[in-house]
């Protein structure tokens, strides 16, 4: 029996100026791992203005930029795409900061090379005696986002926005992911809905860096704000029902409980006088529900149209023969 094709690995690291860290993180990559193959290293530059790409280069590592900073969701895309033209059976996100522990990537890998998961987070949380030194207000956006993911995909997980993370190839191919700003909780949002096995491993990560500031969560009301414009997308998108179904049953209640209102004050009274409002109330939120209902089978017909492109889009990315390199990895 002919033992199985050695697996390939693509270690992907998005940078916007991080010359103090690239170096050191890239050094610490293994370059030898259970049931890997190879490893390879990828940066993609995300308009770095200081010694990023040279250092990057000088350390082993082929090097994407995209000339200007387009944000951490854009670049784990252009990983992605990179990864999937090199045909590698697995990539692995890491931060070039040295927030996380470059050795740590022998560990996480090994859920998808043994084939119990599909996609695979590092957490920060899920082992209470790992749990860093963070502000409390940060504590607290994990903790509350990770319970929203949760509940809207039906799965409990404890962090839900950290970058470190692994994908096997199918998850590559059935990830389609939109936002720029960032990417940890839209793909949690988009892998479940392919039904893709997702799991979170305990890490011990650093709680801050040690140079610089977030790229993401430097002002974490905007972080929070635009997160919520993700989430907000993904139930327009793939689940408008949540939405519309909601909002119609609302305004059906609230019908009912003025028509109620204006039926019983006329059989009590004999009148309509004076709460013939709480009728016009009534109709104009009935009118609303309607409206409101036929605009989400709209948008329901317009989900499913979109799930037929990514199938589409998922059966050209397997089957379809790569065809040059969109970028010149080492130009």
């Amino acid at each position: 029996m002919r033992s199985p094709r050695p697996l390939r690995l693509l270690v992907m690291m998005p940078a916007l100026n991080e010359a103090a860290t690239i170096a050191d993180v890239l050094a610490r990559v293994p370059r030898t791992i259970d049931g890997i193959g190879s490893v390879e290293m990828l940066v993609v530059d995300d308009g770095s203005t200081d010694d990023t790409v040279a250092l990057a280069r000088a350390a082993g590592a082929s090097v994407v930029s995209h000339g200007r900073n387009l944000g951490v969701g854009t670049a784990l895309q252009t990983g992605l795409a990179e990864a999937l033209r090199r045909g590698v059976d697995l990539a692995v996100n890491i931060d070039s900061d040295g927030q996380f522990a470059p050795e740590d990537i022998a560990k996480i890998v090994v859920p998808v090379v043994r084939d119990e998961a599909d996609f695979v987070t590092a957490s920060r949380f899920l082992d209470k005696a790992l749990v860093p030194d963070m502000p409390g207000v940060k504590r607290l956006g994990n903790w509350g986002m990770a319970r929203i993911i949760s509940t809207l995909i039906k799965q409990r997980f404890e962090d839900v926005s950290c970058g470190f993370r692994c994908y096997n190839r199918e998850t590559m191919l059935r990830l389609v992911l939109l936002g720029r700003f960032t990417y940890t909780q839209e793909s949690f949002l988009v892998l479940s809905q392919k039904g893709l096995r997702l799991r979170e491993m305990p890490m011990k990560v650093r709680g801050v860096r040690e140079f610089g500031k977030s790229r993401v969560a430097s002002n974490l009301w905007n972080y929070g704000w635009r997160t919520l414009g993700i989430i907000f997308g993904f139930i327009r998108d793939y689940s408008p029902g949540i939405l519309f179904d909601n909002l119609t049953l609302a305004l059906l209640g609230g019908a009912a409980g003025f028509g109620g209102f204006f039926v019983w004050h006329r059989l009590s009274s004999g009148q309509f006088s004076p709460h013939i409002w709480a009728g016009f109330v009534a109709s104009f939120l009935f009118g609303l529900a309607i409206l409101v209902f036929g605009l989400g089978q709209i948008a329901l017909m317009v989900a499913r149209l979109r799930s037929v492109q990514e199938q589409e889009l998922y059966l050209v990315r397997r089957y379809l023969p790569r065809l040059g390199d969109p970028w010149d990895a080492d130009a």
